[in-house]
């Protein structure tokens, strides 16, 4: 295969539209390494949102109010936070592998330890320590498909990743609810038999990533020495066209950075408010426990369409940053009209489209920081970013819960979810200032 540059390439900064052959490499290296990260998120995202399913039954039978269980939901996060940068510098040290492995272990033990709950605080220590224990996963993802795909392939890859989130709901809304009709067998709780569960998987999946990953795609055994080659060259010739920052230090000093993290913060924010409370939400409106997952799923099948149609838009035009402030707009706009309708199933269709928007956004939002950062300043930078934005993750379902038990109703959290992503969208645009978000020519040869 020749390695001389394509007549496209000065249009993009040195980043060609990729050959039919390229894309076949990549598609290679996607269905090795993909069903694995991507199975192990699923989990992960069923593992941190499955509380809002267990509280159906847990909260009462524990007697946690409805602020308690928002601070127990919520405060994963805090530990989250705390060693997110720590946990992706030490898998750049340590490698993508050995360190994603260690994570997905310690995260499925504790994630099943949480059948031991037995009031707020085990609850608020637990799910502490689960933040603790997965903190680095997705960021640390983030950057080793960054150092394996080139820019040109990425949004679709890390769709093909993220769209475990909104499969995670859609299964996971009928699992969980269906693992609650366990009550009484060996004489445990429905909710404590969904922990365990869906808990230990993870640790199965830890073992198998040991085994299959390779940190970068010179390590590979199941690649050719002409294949490695070619990953070298689209890859070397991204690098040519990013920013000098190697360093850790050079990302606490990057404006980009800090607006990402905003950014982050406040979408993220919205989302799991909505998410972890979304099936007390339905509960509210009378609908049965056993149905209750079944609906909760509808608006993330429909996020799991709109996610991969999303991601195919961007890596054909490039303007991830404008295609990023439109799905933020279309979020909060779907959010705060829902409000306005009583009934289910309007509201419903609004809830949808508001994640369809946080989601697709999620997506768009993670190819930004590789086209600035490399090295330990893209391992760091990418998970300060993720940590800063977690934090939203807590403050999400607090705030629900705050504003449930002082109004006793779910209107206010969700116009405040709304207004949050409205600032997302209004930090997004002021990344146009300082991001290079050009259109690039169409690939030759799309897939």
């Amino acid at each position: 295969m020749s390695v001389t540059s394509h007549p496209a390439e000065e249009n993009r900064g040195g980043i060609a539209p990729l050959t039919a052959e390229e894309n076949r490499l990549l598609m290679k290296a996607a269905w090795r390494l993909i069903p694995l990260l991507g199975l192990a998120y699923f989990f992960n995202y069923l593992d941190r949102t499955s509380v809002g399913y267990a509280a159906l039954q847990m909260s009462a039978q524990l007697g946690l109010s409805a602020a308690q269980f928002g601070l127990g939901a919520g405060i994963m996060f805090v530990g989250y936070c705390l060693c997110e940068v720590p946990s992706n510098l030490a898998m750049y040290r340590y490698g993508a592998r050995l360190w994603l492995a260690r994570i997905m272990i310690t995260w499925g033990l504790v994630a099943a330890a949480m059948a031991l709950v037995t009031g707020p605080w085990s609850f608020y220590t637990l799910r502490f320590l689960l933040g603790v224990a997965e903190a680095g996963f997705f960021p640390g993802v983030i950057f080793f498909l960054s150092v394996w795909f080139p820019v040109q392939f990425r949004t679709r890859v890390l769709a093909w990743f993220t769209v475990a989130t909104p499969v995670s709901f859609l299964i996971g809304g009928p699992l969980s609810t269906s693992l609650l009709q366990l009550h009484g067998v060996l004489g445990m709780d429905g909710w404590q038999w969904m922990f365990i569960i869906e808990g230990l998987p993870a640790c199965l999946l830890g073992l198998l990533t040991l085994r299959y990953l390779a940190n970068r795609p010179e390590e590979a055994a199941w690649l050719t020495p002409a294949e490695k080659k070619t990953f070298t060259r689209l890859l070397a010739a991204e690098q040519t066209g990013r920013g000098k920052n190697e360093h850790f230090r050079a990302a606490l000093r990057d404006v980009r950075v800090w607006l990402l993290s905003g950014i982050t913060f406040s979408f993220t924010l919205g989302t799991y408010g909505i998410g972890i409370w979304l099936p007390q939400m339905i509960k509210a409106q009378g609908i049965e426990t056993s149905l209750i997952g079944w609906l909760a799923a509808i608006p993330y099948f429909f996020s799991t369409l709109g996610l991969i149609y999303w991601a195919k838009l961007v890596d054909k035009s490039g303007r991830a940053v404008l295609h990023l402030i439109g799905a933020l707009v279309l979020a909060a706009a779907a959010l705060i009209i829902s409000l306005y309708i009583e009934s289910l199933l309007p509201a419903m269709v609004g809830i949808t489209v508001a994640l369809v928007g946080t989601i697709s956004a999620k997506t768009i939002f993670y190819t930004l920081p590789g086209k600035f950062l490399r090295g330990q300043a893209a391992a760091g930078g990418i998970a300060l970013i993720n940590s800063i934005g977690a934090f939203g993750g807590f403050a999400g379902p607090f705030i629900m819960g705050m504003a449930k038990e002082a109004t006793h109703s779910f209107s206010t959290g969700m116009m405040l979810m709304g207004c949050v992503i409205i600032f997302a969208a209004f930090l997004a645009l002021l990344l146009l200032f300082y991001l290079d978000d050009k259109p690039r020519p169409a690939a030759t040869n799309p897939v």
